[in-house]
């Protein structure tokens, strides 16, 4: 059985690792490198960077931040934010991360997902989806959460899996920075639909949301922030509980 993954979440603005609230109401979270090394070193199983507002402020992925958390790391390594282009996504490959993350480029021309999978292999592109519950449908969000689109969820999911993703990162914009719980429901109907391996971010709050998260969401990893950030839960503290609960984690 394939173990489940732990995943801190490092969101980059202007530089440092911020942190909020269903996407706003941000605060500072630390030196992304500084934290990018200590997860490392905890025990993480994979990281996440994402660059938040080169959407927004219509620029790249802050490729010289990318290249010195790659040097501080040994584990596999997703950037996201602003990656528009095959060329984007090789100057962050050629830089030291293992995976791209694609969503809003991706959203307005799908057609991109077939093109970098074409290209660099479905192993290494993560198609990230932000989505909130409106009007009884989850429904798709761009450039970092600030607009709406008519894609819903589920079905956009699985069109990102005909085009070639590798993988789907899921965050309930709903749920963010709450930590009251991942959207389950919604986690295990893209588990039930979609073979692809299925990251989940967004709600976490205490050891037993991922115990939930990877038993009733069925989803491949957790992803989490302020909790690792501000030292709310340690990741081997988390892994050994999951352990217990007979959830498959490397220890």
């Amino acid at each position: 059985m394939l173990t489940k993954r732990i995943i801190p979440c490092l969101d980059i603005k202007d530089g440092r690792t911020v942190k909020g609230v269903k996407f706003v109401s941000l605060r500072d979270a630390g030196d992304p490198v500084e934290l990018a090394k200590r997860y490392a070193e905890e025990g993480a199983d994979e990281l996440v960077f994402l660059d938040i507002s080169a959407t927004q402020q219509k620029r790249k992925t802050l490729v010289d931040l990318v290249r010195q958390v790659a040097k501080v790391v040994d584990i596999p390594f997703t950037v996201g934010g602003g990656v528009s282009s095959l060329g984007d996504v090789s100057d962050i490959l050629s830089n030291g991360a293992d995976k791209i993350a694609v969503n809003s480029a991706a959203v307005k021309r799908p057609e991109l997902i077939n093109e970098l999978a074409a290209a660099y292999g479905s192993q290494c592109i993560v198609v990230a989806a932000d989505a909130k519950f409106v009007d009884g449908t989850w429904m798709v969000f761009v450039a970092g959460g600030t607009h709406p689109t008519e894609k819903d969820l589920f079905s956009w999911v699985l069109e990102c899996q005909q085009r070639g993703a590798g993988e789907i990162l899921f965050t309930s914009m709903d749920h963010d920075g709450e930590k009251s719980g991942f959207a389950i429901d919604a986690l295990a109907r893209i588990s039930n639909e979609c073979s692809l391996p299925l990251i989940a971010s967004g709600g976490a709050g205490s050891i037993h949301d991922f115990v939930d998260v990877f038993t009733k969401g069925r989803a491949d990893g957790g992803l989490a922030a302020s909790i690792f950030h501000f030292g709310e839960i340690g990741i081997q503290e988390l892994k050994q509980e999951l352990k217990t609960q007979g959830i498959p984690v490397r220890i």
